[in-house]
């Protein structure tokens, strides 16, 4: 039997949230945590997707005949099976000639998959690279999004991602090694749905949203180029401020960190998953304390 072994890496996005969807610059880093999907051509006349989480704990098992399914509308069992059931079908769309067989899937993830480090957006980009499809493509056909998460996939380093003319731009970015060792991830164990983040946004946005991209897109570019803890936090608590703005929703510091003795910032969708703590001294006592226990530093989270 012919096996293939697929990797991609999760994703925090720095800046740019929601912003990016209109063509911000958003600079993205790839974590150290990702996914992998093992294929194997199948001995039998099914298929079967096997999930592991982070504890190499079966959380999907499923058979199916692949042949059957890109062609025709077969339901899945649950909201879980259906995703992957459209993806798979989306795959065939952009590239038939891969779906000749049946095969056996099975991935494992590196991280709790409710850390919102991309369980889909890795699962897009591994199906991609089997399937031999653009994942931009997929992306579009299937969750939705921007898109920098696959561009953080396939990463090795930090990326500045933009939508030019609804055509992916990546570049390399750049988080700044002086600021590097004050730089801390803390999970709010809080998890945000991106889809329904992103309609939120795309409701409610203010019409002079080119002038909060054109902040955002020098924001992203100086912090790049920062060497000093003091003027990186105030950039990004002046990001914080225009989001803010954009959302109409308090920072998440004010809210719930007001006392902290460094800066916060938002990641992804505003309210859950993990914040970024600028600090000139590690935050786990302080965030342990009001109950968040993974805090992690930017060498152990980032690529």
């Amino acid at each position: 039997m012919k096996a293939e072994s697929f990797y991609s890496h999760g994703k925090l996005l720095i800046t740019g949230e929601y912003l990016v969807l209109d063509g911000a610059k958003a600079l993205a880093i790839p974590s150290k945590f990702g996914q992998s999907l093992k294929v194997e051509t199948a001995s039998s006349s099914s298929s079967n997707w096997l999930s592991y989480d982070d504890k190499k704990q079966v959380w999907v098992n499923t058979q199916f005949n692949l042949l059957d399914l890109v062609k025709t509308n077969i339901k899945g069992k649950d909201e879980i099976e259906n995703r992957l059931f459209n993806i798979l079908r989306a795959a065939y769309k952009l590239n038939p000639a891969v779906f000749t067989s049946n095969y056996n899937f099975t991935t494992h993830l590196e991280f709790p998959k409710n850390w919102g480090l991309g369980t889909s957006s890795t699962l897009i980009a591994n199906i991609a690279k089997w399937a031999d499809v653009d994942p931009y493509a997929l992306l579009a056909s299937t969750f939705g999004g921007s898109g920098y998460d696959l561009a953080c996939a396939n990463a090795n380093s930090a990326v500045v991602f933009q939508l030019k003319k609804s055509m992916p731009k990546v570049e390399q970015g750049n988080i700044p090694k002086p600021i590097q060792p004050f730089i801390y991830f803390i999970y709010l164990d809080q998890k945000q749905n991106s889809r329904e983040a992103i309609a939120s946004y795309k409701d409610s946005k203010p019409k002079d949203i080119h002038a909060y991209i054109s902040e955002i897109n020098s924001i992203t570019e100086t912090f790049q180029a920062t060497s000093s803890l003091v003027q990186a936090q105030t950039l990004i608590k002046n990001h914080e401020k225009l989001i803010s703005e954009v959302l109409n929703i308090k920072p998440i510091q004010e809210r719930l960190f007001p006392d902290f003795d460094g800066c916060i910032k938002s990641l992804g969708g505003w309210g859950g998953d993990f914040i970024m703590a600028l600090s000139s001294y590690h935050p786990s006592t302080y965030f342990n304390k009001k109950g968040f226990k993974t805090v992690l530093s930017y060498e152990e989270m980032s690529l």
